[in-house]
């Protein structure tokens, strides 16, 4: 016979997981939006704020040149936040779900 079958919808009615869902959601929503804010600021700074992004920080190394680092900073920072809270919460509540999946099984006809 093999393994039993899981209900799949009975899962994803689940209030922990349409909360995992939800938080998930949350978390990569406003990381989205963060960070393509951050992204097109510097295609506009530079563009409408030219004297800005052509001020000399230190050497050649100009405003301009370090938002544009600034971006590997935020994809970074973004990725370490993720992996973070991920470990810490989505995680647990996944394994929660996973332990209790044979409570999901789908009875036989």
């Amino acid at each position: 016979m093999g393994q039993p079958q899981i209900n799949w919808g009975a899962i994803a009615a689940d209030p922990r997981f349409l909360a995992l869902r939800r938080k998930k959601r949350r978390l990569l929503w406003g990381a989205m939006l963060f960070s393509v804010t951050c992204y097109l600021l510097l295609p506009i700074g530079a563009a409408y704020l030219r004297p800005l992004f052509a001020l000399q920080v230190w050497g050649v190394l100009n405003v301009g040149l370090l938002l544009a680092f600034a971006e590997f900073l935020v994809a970074w920072g973004i990725a370490i936040l993720y992996v973070r809270r991920a470990n810490r919460e989505f995680d647990l509540l996944a394994q929660e779900l996973i332990q209790q999946a044979h409570r999901f099984q789908e009875l036989p006809p």
